[in-house]
C-alpha cells in the first residue's frame, strides 16, 4: 500500500553528531542505547509512509531515527507546544534523523485551515523543517487524514481476527460497565458476537446506516485489566461531520488512542515522544502495534511510546479551551495579543527563535511534572537580544529640559537655533571584527528627558537632576540643572538646566567636569512621537488556574499601559518585528501588526533589563 504524501522525505543533512555537547536526559539516553544496539537499524523506507509491503520494497532508512510533531489543528500552539517542536525537531537534527510534521485531524468538528496555516508557519518560524525537506518548506505535511484507508483496513482486521467488536450499549451504560480502580469492569452484553456479526454491523455503521453515538467499536482486550484504559477501549464511533480534508467521504471517524499509534508506524517513527498524560495509554500502543504487527499489516519493529513532563510555567495558562475564552471573551486583542503564551502571542511581544530553543535547552526533559518560573524564559530572551538587538534612547514619561544658556554658548553656530551633532553606538560590544555602527541625532535648545529624572528636593542617593546637580547628557555635554517651571497645580512642565561648554562626550574637555549620572534624552528638533505598549504577566497568580480556580479572577488588570513616548529619529526607521534595547527602559520590538515605518512607530516592551517581578 502506498498512501499519497509530499515528495520523498529524506533525511536531514546535518551531521549526526551535535555541534556542541548536549545536556544529556534520559530521552537521548534512550536514542543512544538504540543507536548502539542497532535496534532500527534493519529498517526500510519507502519514500512516502506506508504499510508494511509498502515499506519492504524502499530501501535500508538512511535516517538513524524518526520523531514526530502531530498536533491536531484546533488552535494556536503554546509555548508548551514550542517546548515539544525543540525536542523533537532537535533531537531528530543532533542523531541525523528526520522529524514529520503531522496534523493529528481525526476530529473534524474542531479542526480548521486557519489552524493548519498558523502550525505551519510557527514550525517555520522556529527555525525547522519537516519530513526531511531539508529545508523545503513546499513540502506538505502528513496529515492522519491521509490514512484513514488504512485504519478502517486495520479495524477490520482487528474484527475478523477478534480482537474488536461492535457495541450497541449507550455512553451512560458503558460507563458505568467499566468499573473503576476498585473494582473490574462487566462485559458488554454485545462482546460474544461473533467476527462475522461484528463485521457486518461494523460495515453498517462505516455505510452510515446507524445514528451517530448508537454504536461503536471496541478493541477486545481485558475488562477486569488494572488500566483501566485497557477495558475494551472504543476504536471508533459515528460521526456525520464534513472534515477539512476528507470532506463527507467518511461517517465514522477513528479515536486518537487508535489512530495515533498507526500513524507512528506508517512513517516508520522510531521514537514517539509525547507528554506524560499519555502514559497509561502507552499499553494499548504496544498491544494494538503488537497486534498489527502478527497480521503483517505493519513493519517490525514497531514504534515505541515515550512520556516527558509537560511545561508547566507560571503565571500562564496553556489550555487550548481557556485561551480561546480569554480571545473570545476580549480578555486580549487576539490569538497573538503580546500577553498570550501562544507562539503567535510571543513573537509579536519579541520573542526570538534563539530564545526559545535556549529556553527549552535550559528547562531540560524530565519524566516528573515540576513548576518553570516565567523569569527564566524572560532570562532566556535578555541572553538573546542582550548582544543582537540595537540600541536606542526613548522617553517614556516626557517633560522638557530647557538649557537656558544654549544661545549664548552657541551664538558663533546660530545661536539658540543651532543643533549639536552627537553619536552613540548601535550596539556597545560589536561582534568580534566588525565595524562599531553609530547612531546619529542632534542636540539643541530644548530636550525630551523623564519626568523622574528631575526632582526638586532629592531622595538619599539620587544622583540625577535637582537644582546644584551636575549630570551628563549622554552622547552630549554636562549640564548643571538650575531649578524648573511649574504650572498652577503645582505639577513641573519645564526642567531648566545650563549646559557646560567644552565637555561633550569624545572631546577632551569631557573628563574636566565630574558628573553624578549620564541620563538618555531625545531632541524636541527631531524626536518622534511613538505608541509604546507596556506589556506585564496577564495573570497576578503564579497558578492561575491550578485546583479547579476560575483564571479570569487572576487576570492582571495592569497587564497593558499603553504610553506615548518620545524616541531618537532612528527608531523612526525600524521595520516591523525589529528588537532594541531603549536604553535604562528595556528591550522593545516593533509591532509587527501596526507598527508602520516613519509614520506610526508601535513598539511593545519585549522583557526589561532586569528582572522587576514582584521587587
Amino acid at each position: 500500500m502506498s498512501i499519497p504524501t509530499p515528495a520523498n522525505a529524506k533525511p536531514a543533512a546535518k551531521s549526526a553528531a551535535p555541534e556542541a555537547v548536549k545536556p544529556s536526559n534520559f530521552l537521548r539516553q534512550i536514542i543512544e542505547s538504540d543507536l548502539e544496539k542497532g535496534t532500527y537499524a534493519q529498517r526500510r523506507w519507502a519514500g512516502t509512509p506506508g504499510d508494511a509491503a509498502h515499506h519492504a520494497k524502499g530501501e535500508p532508512d538512511t535516517a538513524k531515527i524518526r520523531t514526530r510533531f502531530p498536533p491536531e489543528p484546533n488552535g494556536y500552539l503554546h509555548v508548551g507546544h514550542a517546548k515539544s517542536i525543540c525536542l523533537n525537531f532537535g533531537l531528530a537534527r543532533d542523531y541525523g534523523g528526520v522529524c514529520h510534521l503531522r496534523f493529528d485531524d481525526t476530529n473534524p468538528e474542531k479542526e480548521d485551515l486557519e489552524y493548519v496555516n498558523s502550525i505551519v508557519d510557527a514550525i517555520k518560524w522556529l527555525g525547522f523543517d519537516w519530513n526531511g525537506s531539508q529545508g523545503d518548506y513546499s513540502a506538505a505535511p502528513y496529515q492522519a487524514s491521509d490514512y484513514f484507508d488504512f485504519m478502517y483496513r486495520a479495524a477490520e482486521y482487528l474484527v475478523e481476527a477478534g480482537h474488536a467488536y461492535v457495541d450497541e450499549q449507550t455512553a451512560e451504560q458503558m460507563r458505568a460497565n467499566r468499573g473503576d480502580f476498585g473494582k473490574p469492569g462487566i462485559d458488554s452484553p454485545f462482546r460474544s458476537r461473533t467476527p462475522a456479526e461484528n463485521l457486518a454491523h461494523f460495515r453498517e455503521m462505516r455505510d452510515g446506516k446507524h445514528e451517530d453515538g448508537s454504536m461503536v467499536l471496541r478493541a477486545k482486550i481485558d475488562m477486569a485489566s488494572p488500566n483501566i484504559n485497557m477495558r475494551d477501549p472504543a476504536i471508533y464511533r459515528i460521526r456525520r461531520a464534513t472534515h477539512h480534508n476528507t470532506g463527507d467521504t467518511w461517517c465514522i471517524y477513528p479515536m486518537y488512542t487508535f489512530a495515533h499509534p498507526i500513524e507512528d508506524a506508517l512513517e516508520q517513527i522510531t521514537h514517539s515522544i509525547c507528554t506524560l498524560e499519555f502514559e497509561d495509554q502507552r499499553p494499548f500502543y504496544d498491544w494494538l502495534m503488537d497486534r498489527l504487527c502478527e497480521g503483517g499489516l505493519l513493519a517490525n519493529p514497531a514504534p515505541k511510546q515515550y512520556e516527558f513532563a509537560r511545561l508547566n510555567l507560571t503565571y500562564v495558562i496553556t489550555s487550548k479551551r481557556k485561551l480561546a475564552q480569554l480571545v473570545y471573551d476580549h480578555k486580549v486583542s487576539g490569538w497573538d495579543d503580546p500577553r498570550m503564551p501562544t507562539i503567535v502571542g510571543l513573537r509579536r511581544r519579541g520573542y526570538t527563535p534563539a530564545a526559545l530553543q535556549l529556553f527549552a535547552e535550559r528547562i531540560g526533559v524530565t519524566k516528573s511534572d515540576s513548576w518553570i518560573d516565567y523569569s527564566t524564559l524572560e532570562g532566556c530572551l535578555r541572553e538573546d537580544l542582550e548582544t543582537v538587538a540595537h540600541r536606542g534612547f526613548a522617553v517614556l514619561n516626557p517633560v522638557k529640559l530647557v538649557l537656558t544658556n544654549w544661545g549664548e554658548v552657541f551664538a558663533a553656530q546660530g545661536g539658540d537655533a543651532y543643533l549639536e551633532p552627537c553619536t552613540q553606538p548601535v550596539l556597545p560590544h560589536p561582534a568580534d571584527g566588525a565595524p562599531v555602527a553609530e547612531r546619529h541625532f542632534t542636540l539643541g535648545k530644548e530636550v525630551w528627558i523623564e519626568r523622574e529624572d528631575y526632582e526638586e528636593t532629592p531622595p538619599k542617593g539620587y544622583k540625577r537632576l535637582y537644582p546644584g546637580n551636575k549630570v551628563r547628557l549622554k552622547g552630549g555635554f554636562v549640564i548643571e540643572c538650575t531649578g524648573a517651571n511649574r504650572d498652577a497645580t503645582g505639577n513641573v512642565t519645564e526642567v531648566l538646566a545650563t549646559v557646560i561648554p567644552d565637555t561633550k562626550s569624545g572631546t577632551p574637555g569631557s573628563a574636566t567636569v565630574k558628573a553624578s549620572a549620564a541620563i538618555s534624552w531625545v531632541g524636541v528638533a527631531n524626536g518622534v512621537s511613538a505608541e509604546v505598549r507596556m506589556y506585564d504577566r496577564l495573570f497576578l497568580d503564579a497558578q492561575p488556574d491550578a485546583g479547579g480556580k476560575d483564571f479570569i479572577e487572576s487576570l492582571n488588570p495592569n497587564s497593558l499601559k499603553v504610553v506615548t513616548a518620545i524616541v531618537e529619529p532612528s527608531l523612526a526607521n525600524a521595520v516591523p518585528d525589529q528588537k532594541f534595547q531603549f536604553e535604562r527602559h528595556g528591550y522593545f520590538v516593533a509591532d509587527r501588526v501596526d507598527h508602520v515605518q516613519g509614520t506610526k512607530p508601535v513598539f511593545n516592551l519585549a522583557v526589561g533589563l532586569k528582572d522587576s517581578w514582584g521587587k
